[in-house]
């Protein structure tokens, strides 16, 4: 039946024939639309990544995981690449000869288009690595450690990049990032060791490093790039740690507050004005401009905001009511919980690029995806 035939037929209210292969396609994509929904009922999906257990792993914002090879073969230890959607390895990248640096520290960070990655681990702890995914090498190396960085953070659009040390060596050190990789990065455009505005905790009898500044932890940009978030880790049991507020192209004391114990994770809202923090297994609010600390409504030990609305995913390793932990999204205007999932074992969170969905990465290689119908 040729086009005007169908045409007319349809005019006239008669059933019309139609290519069997158009037919075929729009079948075939309804039917796996239609199974998919028929297998899940929630928003979250899982996926066997790769298998595990890993100790460290990273998500990018277009659905990539990198960890350490945890197998070492001839020697040689591997930094892979995975797909969290098809669940394939699609890069693997040798790094060192030393077999004993498999089972140590690793921190790494992707840059917000998913294209380069900066990383550290065991073997390679006196400087930063940094990969051009695209490229499929490695581009560089820069900065001198005596230890393997608590965090690494990379600025919103690329720019520059910071790293947190602990340990005898502190220092927050804030690094322009223009590949490739020449001279001119090779040394931090600002640097801050032990700070002159810390004082002493207070430790109730406590001995050794308690009260005292045992060097920078979490640390993350805000998303004008204007101020940096950052945690002084304070030694002792019982210690609390502080957040400091940094003006970002200085490093210069903006705040700084005082949390309730030991911070896990840090987390900016999407227009720059709260921060969110969690320690000791609890979730807070801060206010940077007003100076109020709030206590949430819920625990958390890890958190991802939305790139563009007032959501925050949280991880929570301890409920009341089960033995496992549970992934859930919290409505921050109102403060509501909504979409749990039961999980354990959570590595790191992150939201794709655009907040159509969110990843969550275990350390047996399991990955959860948030991928809600409309958000």
């Amino acid at each position: 039946m040729t086009q005007e035939e169908s045409s007319a037929a349809a005019q006239s209210g008669k059933i019309a024939r139609t290519g069997s292969q158009a037919l075929a396609m729009r079948s075939a994509a309804l039917v796996r639309r239609g199974l998919r929904d028929l297998a899940r009922d929630s928003n979250w999906l899982m996926r066997k990544v790769f298998h595990g257990p890993v100790s460290h792993a990273a998500l990018s914002p277009d659905g990539q995981v990198c960890t350490l090879t945890p197998q070492v073969r001839y020697g040689a230890q591997s930094l892979t690449l995975f797909d969290v959607e098809r669940c394939v390895p699609t890069l693997t990248l040798s790094l060192s000869h030393d077999a004993d640096s498999a089972a140590g520290p690793a921190r790494f960070a992707w840059s917000s288009d998913a294209r380069y990655l900066l990383g550290a681990w065991g073997s390679q702890a006196g400087a930063l690595q940094l990969f051009d995914l695209q490229a499929k090498m490695l581009v560089g190396a820069f900065g001198k450690f005596s230890r393997v960085p608590s965090d690494i953070a990379w600025s919103p659009t690329g720019a520059f990049a910071a790293s947190a040390c602990g340990g005898e060596n502190s220092s927050l050190d804030l690094w322009r990032i223009q590949p490739p990789i020449d001279e001119s990065i090779a040394a931090p455009v600002h640097q801050l060791l032990r700070p002159e505005w810390l004082d002493l905790q207070s430790t109730d009898g406590e001995t050794g490093e308690a009260g005292a500044f045992t060097g920078y932890g979490r640390t993350v940009f805000s998303p004008d790039e204007k101020v940096i978030a950052t945690v002084a880790e304070i030694g002792g049991e019982w210690a609390d740690d502080l957040i400091a507020f940094l003006d970002a192209a200085t490093l210069r004391k903006k705040s700084v507050f005082e949390a309730q114990g030991r911070v896990t994770d840090l987390a900016w809202s999407n227009d720059g004005n709260r921060l969110v923090y969690c320690s000791a297994g609890q979730a807070y609010g801060i206010d940077p401009l007003s100076a109020e600390c709030t206590s949430l409504p819920f625990g958390g030990e890890q958190c991802a905001w939305h790139p563009h609305l007032p959501i925050c995913l949280f991880f929570s390793s301890w409920l009341r009511s089960s033995a496992k932990g549970r992934l859930f999204l919290v409505d921050m205007n109102k403060i509501s919980l909504f979409d749990e999932c039961p999980a354990e074992g959570i590595l790191d969170l992150r939201w794709s690029l655009d907040g159509s969905k969110a990843y969550a990465i275990t350390n047996e290689g399991l990955a959860y995806v948030y991928e809600p119908e409309l958000l």
